[in-house]
This record gives C-alpha cells, structure tokens and sequence, in this order.
C-alpha cells in the first residue's frame, strides 16, 4: 500500500513477475523498472482482500493477484486487459 496526498494505492503483483517487461500491440509494463512499486509484504489472498476497501486505486499484475482481486466485487472477468497472456487491472475510486 503507497499513501500520498490522502491517496491510498494498493498494488499487487504476483511474485514470479517481478523483474519481468511485459510489451504486447502497444501496451507495455515494465515489471523490473517498477519492482519497488510491487514490492513489499508478502501477503495471503485473505490479506490482499482486507486492504482493498482502504484503497483509493489498485493497481494488480497476475492471475493470482487478480483472482484474489476479483473475489472483491469490484470488477468483472470482462473488464481485465491481458499483456502477454499476464492479466492485469487499474481501478480508480472517484
């Protein structure tokens, strides 16, 4: 979880992808450049869904953070964008 300016963004990446640079028909996500943004607590599906409600956006990378994601109700199967076969989804709370 990063906090800035009241802001609150919970990002998860499942830990194989750390360090890899996803690219696929323009879209482009840089795993190993952005590895500090990822990184932190290991936590459990059950940890991840307890500190989605706290966030303001999240920001989740892989089929295990986006399976655990979706358990929340907060997005649809439908709404997830896949690079390189690797699902991916940003969520804003307005």
């Amino acid at each position: 979880m990063h906090e800035r300016g009241g802001q609150k963004v919970l990002a998860a990446c499942d830990r194989e992808l750390i360090g890899k640079v996803l690219e696929e028909k323009g879209a482009y996500l840089d795993l190993a450049k952005y590895s500090s943004f990822y990184k932190g607590e290991l936590c459990t599906e059950k940890d991840l869904l307890s500190k989605i409600p706290l966030a303001t956006s999240l920001n989740l990378v892989g089929k295990k953070a986006v399976a655990a994601g979706m358990k929340s109700g907060l997005f649809f199967q439908k709404e997830v964008k896949y690079i390189n076969g690797i699902p991916h989804i940003q969520i804003y709370r307005i």
